[in-house]
């Protein structure tokens, strides 16, 4: 076995339905006295009902890829109104900006996810400004704590869920290729794309199961380096607006195909946790089972910007099994855009 460092996440996890009722007990538990409770323009009800559990202020303005502009006019709300803590309901939109805020403010963070993002079990974020998403690690960005209510997930589209999970899942994908990993990151990522995979196809049935998965891919992320996958994510959602979830589920097979290999060991452990000989056609074939889309000229990509995509993702690679080529990483983001099968080569 080849020596490995593994410092275990400091947030602290409440797992199960009903847990939502707990809010105002950890907010307390986190010295909060004023909260600002962060979440979408769509979450805005949930959102108003949550602060005045917590004693806090609704602020339902959150948006995709947490664009600093909105985060600095949310910092402001901050100090004019004497917030003294986070609590971020919803999905990465939502804990992108509580985390904005606390990287800022030192702020302690409490996260109550409504899918399968991930991002609450992170010291990971990703701001959008000028037309780029730039990410960067910090403890401060670490949220303290995370409910995990299933309950919660009961009025989440399906089509949304589905994107989501998948989401998720390319977090343990890219654990089980990380430059730093280790056989406990090994071990959780494995087991979260089992339990998503056995969960996505069950729609509402698979709910509790679904979650967990995405507590322990979420995990990895939170535990180890990104590589090739979230390099062409960041690079399509912050320059060309494209929907977070759906990004994901579209690149996933077509990165991990590039990857195929180069990491064999990891290919073997996706495989297994799929139920499947191999991984690329295992992660297609779930993906078409539940419904995922395919092609990124259905989420709004132009087809003109593949080039400037491909430029931006090879100028400042992530780490990765496979050193990124530029006319390999093309013709992958070709094949992602028109919904063809992916290349391995």
């Amino acid at each position: 076995m080849k020596p490995f460092v593994h410092v275990p996440l400091p947030t602290r996890v409440i797992f199960g339905r009903g847990r939502i009722a707990e809010a105002a007990t950890e907010a307390r538990r986190l010295g909060m006295a004023r909260p600002m409770v962060v979440a979408t323009p769509h979450q805005a009800a949930s959102c108003e009902e949550l602060a005045r559990a917590v004693g806090g202020t609704a602020y339902p303005y959150a948006v995709m890829h947490t664009p600093v502009d909105v985060t600095e006019k949310a910092v402001a709300f901050v100090l004019e109104n004497g917030i003294d803590g986070i609590v971020s309901l919803g999905g990465g939109s939502s804990t992108g900006l509580g985390k904005a805020i606390a990287l800022r403010t030192d702020f302690n963070q409490l996260v109550i996810p409504t899918s399968y993002a991930g991002s609450e079990m992170t010291d990971i974020l990703g701001e959008t400004e000028g037309g780029l998403k730039t990410t960067r690690r910090d403890a401060r960005i670490q949220p303290e704590a995370v409910i995990y209510d299933p309950d919660l997930l009961t009025t989440l589209p399906d089509a949304f869920a589905m994107t989501s999970g998948l989401n998720a899942i390319a977090h343990a994908v890219e654990g089980l290729f990380a430059t730093d990993g280790n056989p406990i990151v090994s071990l959780m990522a494995e087991e979260g794309i089992r339990a998503l995979a056995a969960a996505l196809p069950k729609g509402h049935a698979g709910h509790d199961d679904a979650l967990y998965g995405a507590w322990l891919c979420g995990s990895v992320l939170g535990s180890a380096a990104m590589a090739l996958h979230h390099k062409l994510c960041h690079v399509l959602a912050g320059s060309f607006n494209l929907p977070h979830a759906e990004t994901h589920a579209i690149v996933l097979p077509h990165a991990t195909a590039y990857n195929a290999t180069s990491a064999p060991e990891a290919m073997g452990r996706i495989a297994r946790a799929l139920g499947v000989k191999d991984a690329v056609d295992g992660l297609h074939s779930l993906s078409k089972a539940i419904g995922a889309p395919v092609a990124l000229k259905n989420i709004g990509m132009p087809e003109d910007g593949l080039d400037k995509a491909a430029d931006i993702a090879v100028s400042s690679p992530y780490p990765n099994p496979r050193p990124l080529e530029r006319a390999a990483i093309r013709t992958l983001l070709h094949n992602a855009y028109h919904g063809l099968p992916a290349d391995r080569g």
